[in-house]
């Protein structure tokens, strides 16, 4: 599925300024709003020298799994298949002719098991990047204030009027500020998150809720990768 980038046209403001303490509170309840939520549907956009790849499914933020279906775009189909990962497991599932959405029940076989890279893998670095954007408190509103995050606007995203933020600066990488930038509506519900990532020309996008949401199943036992 097609992610467009850019929100649509409905921005405004003279960003960027720091935040007022009421966006701070908002951007501070993000990853909050998405584990309350349990899970949001989210299409991660990933990019790449080889072409872009597309994750379409969920993420579960109380158990903190994502399953989804991967499509590259401009490449060739060795990416393509379903895909399910943690904090400290990969699940791929290859498929010659992917599924625009995953299936609700995986199947019960063909997946293999790898632990995550630290470096060198765009995706990698994005499935950790989705399974981050949930946390079982709000963030500290004060903190991301005093360390450089800032508004930016006023968009529309998916026909939902949010405010565009970025970020404090990473705590142990000072000048980090703006690399992360969140769509954030009135509620401080996260609809777009976009992340500047080591080595890429291109962020990483997440965009939420761009399909219905559906629970994450667990998998079988996978055949370790060789």
């Amino acid at each position: 599925m097609a992610v467009l980038l850019l929100a649509d046209d409905d921005s405004g403001g003279d960003g960027p300024r720091p935040l007022t303490s009421e966006e701070a509170s908002r951007l501070a309840m993000a990853r909050f709003r998405n584990y309350e939520a349990r899970g949001r549907a989210v299409t991660i956009t990933v990019p790449g020298a080889a072409g872009e790849l597309t994750v379409t499914g969920a993420v579960d933020y109380r158990r903190k799994v994502g399953y989804g279906v991967v499509h590259g775009t401009g490449r060739n189909e060795s990416s393509d298949g379903l895909i399910q990962w943690t904090p400290t497991s990969v699940r791929v599932h290859p498929m010659a002719d992917a599924p625009a959405h995953a299936p609700a029940s995986p199947p019960r076989s063909g997946w293999h098991d790898r632990p995550p890279l630290a470096s060198g893998s765009a995706l990698d670095t994005a499935l950790s990047i989705a399974l981050g954007l949930g946390g079982d408190r709000p963030d500290n509103a004060e903190l991301l204030s005093q360390n450089g995050a800032a508004w930016w606007g006023r968009e529309r995203v998916n026909g939902e009027r949010v405010d565009v933020m970025t970020g404090p600066s990473s705590p142990d990488r000072s000048g980090t500020a703006g690399n992360v930038r969140y769509w954030i509506d009135s509620d401080g519900t996260p609809h777009r998150v976009r992340v500047t990532v080591e080595s890429q020309p291109e962020p990483v996008v997440i965009d939420f809720d761009t399909h219905p949401y559906v629970p994450v199943k667990p998998l079988p036992t996978a055949a370790p990768t060789r």
